[in-house]
């Protein structure tokens, strides 16, 4: 599956923004997607997963509460809404795909959107 990120901005502390993941070929077959994020000199870290059906959704401790990841697999999107931005959410957000179970490892998945930048101002 091919994935396509987008929806990134500049917001201020505070405000939302929702990033969204289209999927285009091998759709038909059941995919897990999840997203991560990576900060300007920092390590790659999870954000929040789905599992292929939309029954199954994980957050990390950091966005918990102020994120919500769905689906919406008639249209092969998947969508992040985050609202209470903070500065620390500063980075560039990945959506990714495996066919399977949903994980939280960056690299037990095999597809990767081309990531999309957040910005947020204090």
């Amino acid at each position: 599956v091919q994935l396509q990120a987008s929806g990134g901005g500049w917001v201020q502390a505070g405000g939302s923004l929702r990033l969204s993941c289209a999927a285009s070929g091998r759709t038909s077959s059941a995919y897990a997607v999840a997203w991560f994020r990576q900060a300007p000199g920092k390590e790659r870290e999870y954000v929040s997963r789905i599992s292929w059906d939309g029954g199954r959704t994980y957050y990390a401790d950091s966005v918990k509460g102020r994120f919500t990841i769905s689906r919406d697999n008639a249209k092969n999107t998947v969508s992040l809404q985050m609202n209470s931005l903070k500065p620390e959410d500063t980075a560039v957000y990945y959506c990714a795909a495996r066919y399977g179970l949903e994980s939280s490892y960056s690299h037990d998945y095999n597809s990767w959107g081309q990531g999309t930048l957040v910005t947020v101002s204090s």
